[in-house]
């Protein structure tokens, strides 16, 4: 006579699997990297004349290879220490040198990488850019670089804050262009 085969009862498997994934996804969270927070211009209006014309000495040209080798105004600079002064004479320049910008709403940062500048480097030079823009802020509002900060945190909260926020930055927009990143070695 042929031994009977035990059988394990499995008609609660699929509640268990069931109930085991619905714990998993209930519990689980998932990390949302911010990023880097940029304002992007609105949508060019499509009756707008697409050619724009600015002059060669509004802009402050800052470019960073794949090797992550930077070249300012034509050229190399291997300390980015005096690149935050650099910029923030030529946004506050105001036609005092004819061969500088005009005035700070005409003043671009024309920044452009390479595809293989490593991020660590984009990130450096787009600091230094925004920073010397807060520093002009500041400056005009008559408080620290810090103390604007803060202040530029809490402009939804505190009225104040807001009058401090706009007084900084009147009459100095946050002209940074940041190009498409053209192929390495181009």
């Amino acid at each position: 006579m042929p031994r009977a085969t035990p059988e394990i009862p499995n008609a609660s498997m699929a509640d268990i699997a069931f109930l085991l994934l619905t714990f998993f996804l209930v519990t689980t969270t998932i990390n949302n990297d911010k990023g880097l927070s940029i304002g992007l211009p609105p949508p060019p209006d499509p009756n707008q004349n697409q050619e724009v014309k600015m002059q060669e000495k509004n802009i402050f040209k800052i470019q960073v290879n794949s090797s992550d080798n930077l070249l300012v105004e034509g050229e190399p600079m291997t300390d980015v220490t005096d690149l935050k002064e650099m910029i923030k004479k030529f946004i506050t320049n105001n036609g005092a040198d004819p061969a500088s910008s005009e005035n700070p709403e005409k003043a671009i940062i024309s920044f452009k990488t390479d595809r293989g500048t490593s991020h660590k480097r984009f990130v450096e030079i787009l600091d230094i850019c925004q920073g010397a823009y807060y520093d002009i802020y500041a400056e005009q509002a008559g408080v620290s670089n810090k103390e604007f900060r803060d202040a530029a945190s809490l402009i939804s909260s505190d009225p104040e804050k807001k009058a401090l926020y706009e007084k900084g930055k009147a009459g100095y927009p946050m002209n940074i262009s940041i190009a498409e990143p053209t192929k390495v070695g181009n």
